[in-house]
């Protein structure tokens, strides 16, 4: 059971990271530092729109148009993080009292 706790709280860092990835190739395209028309940058693009559009979907819903700057990924940031120190603190704790 431990294992798979700490299998969700390694995606969980690994999904932090893919958005913080998303964000700067979001910035990086905006800026024409890279160039969508390229296979290989366009391919990860939309990689990691896919993999990230679902979580930030519903956020984007509910946060007011700040004029073209996007927060969504700064508050499930935020979410997830809090995720993994609820496990963290609550449940881990719980099951090394199971175990011992």
């Amino acid at each position: 059971m431990t294992a798979i706790f700490w299998l969700i709280d390694q995606v969980i860092g690994l999904y932090v990271w893919v958005l913080i990835i998303a964000a700067v190739f979001s910035l990086l395209t905006a800026f024409n530092v890279l160039d969508t028309r390229n296979r290989l940058v366009w391919s990860i693009g939309d990689f990691l729109w896919k993999i990230t559009e679902p979580m930030l979907r519903p956020i984007r819903r509910f946060l007011p148009d700040l004029g073209g700057v996007d927060l969504s990924p700064l508050v499930l940031i935020l979410l997830l993080q809090a995720l993994r120190i609820f496990l963290n603190v609550t449940v881990f704790p719980a099951l090394w009292r199971l175990a011992a």
